[in-house]
């Protein structure tokens, strides 16, 4: 695994907008950097594809164990959260997909840091943007990227006579690009599809309803479950019908809490960090964590005699550093589609923390 300079396309903001990829430069500094690219072999390809499928079991023996343990406290979650997530479990309510954040140098075993099970983001950008790039500027290598294909199938697993909604914060630019993105995949497997703002969505008294008052059966959803739980029309869910994308079950894996009980089921798991609610418990350096969060947001790195602070809703995790190349602290996001690894997208930054700000760089393999 390295980090290696190249020269960017001339017309690359043209090129990645032609693909509506429109939030390539934040704040006037380029979000998409192309002036460099992460390249590994096909082995470390296999390793980190291996060890996500294996968490990604791991992770579905937890939620199972919460379940039969009623380990919700743990977790932050109060009775209503507990029985949405017993219903969805057993229910058998399928996921579309999530995506792993990995320390990975390219020489050791990669190191889980938290699992993005319920609203992950970069998406477009794993699943097409660096796919395009790879085509125009290196044809002749490969790339751990079959997102798309997978999305597709995916979609198609659901039944084609199923029509599915869409709800985002579409003012979030972000947020909007990923649920379309995943509409136009649902669009391709053949189902119909109807995009809605999360504040669209109604209540008929029974169910809810779109803009035309037809009950929405299905529901892909880019807005946090915790979020949604905090809002006054939360408690019409259990009277509906409506199934959501993703399932209430990932609360339990969207939930940084989840780390400690994954050490506790797993330990010395060599894909695992320790990690537990109890700041002593870590030996050495530790990153704090709150249970909820998204982009790097509340989390700190603290050194070996710090104690921390006692925060309530906060997890301890052993520090994995993040590979550092050229002064570029990188970040491995593997990708699971239904419940197979399909690809990675690689962020970077100059701060060890990755954030909405770090910058998406293409990879390769050969």
């Amino acid at each position: 695994m390295r980090r290696e300079s190249i020269v960017p396309r001339a017309d690359w903001r043209a090129s990645v907008e032609r693909i509506g990829f429109d939030f390539h430069t934040i704040d006037g500094q380029a979000y998409w950097r192309e002036d460099a690219c992460y390249v590994f072999d096909e082995q470390q390809i296999d390793v980190l594809e291996r060890a996500t499928g294996e968490l990604h079991a791991l992770c579905l023996e937890a939620v199972d164990r919460v379940i039969r343990g009623g380990r919700y406290r743990d977790l932050g979650l109060d009775e209503h959260a507990a029985a949405l997530i017993e219903r969805s479990w057993r229910d058998r309510e399928p996921s579309l997909y999530g995506r792993m954040d990995l320390s990975f140098d390219g020489r050791g075993a990669p190191k889980l840091l938290e699992y993005n099970a319920d609203t992950p983001t970069s998406l477009f950008e794993a699943s097409v943007v660096q796919w395009y790039w790879l085509e125009e500027v290196a044809g002749g290598a490969d790339q751990f990227n079959s997102i798309h294909e997978k999305l597709i199938d995916r979609w198609a697993s659901f039944g084609r006579r199923s029509r599915i909604h869409f709800a985002a914060c579409y003012d979030n630019i972000e947020d909007g690009v990923t649920t379309d993105y995943l509409l136009d995949t649902c669009v391709q497997a053949g189902l119909d599809v109807e995009p809605l703002d999360i504040e669209e969505i109604g209540w008929s008294g029974r169910t809810f309803i779109d803009l035309a008052d037809r009950p929405i059966e299905r529901l892909f959803k880019l807005y946090p479950w915790e979020w949604l739980l905090s809002e006054a029309f939360s408690t019409h869910i259990p009277d509906a019908a409506t199934r959501w994308l993703e399932p209430a079950w990932k609360m339990v894996l969207s939930n940084k809490a989840i780390l400690p009980l994954l050490w506790e089921w797993f330990p010395r798991h060599p894909n695992l960090l320790p990690a537990s609610r109890v700041r002593a418990d870590v030996a050495g350096a530790a990153v704090r964590k709150p249970y909820w969060g998204r982009e790097g947001q509340g989390i700190a790195i603290l050194g070996e005699r710090d104690p921390g602070d006692g925060m309530p809703l906060h997890v301890y995790q052993a520090l994995a550093p993040l590979p550092v190349f050229e002064g570029r602290h990188a970040l491995v996001g593997s990708w699971i589609v239904g419940d197979e690894p399909a690809g990675i997208g690689i962020r970077e930054d100059g701060d060890p923390i990755t954030r909405n700000t770090s910058c998406f760089v293409p990879h390769l393999f050969r």
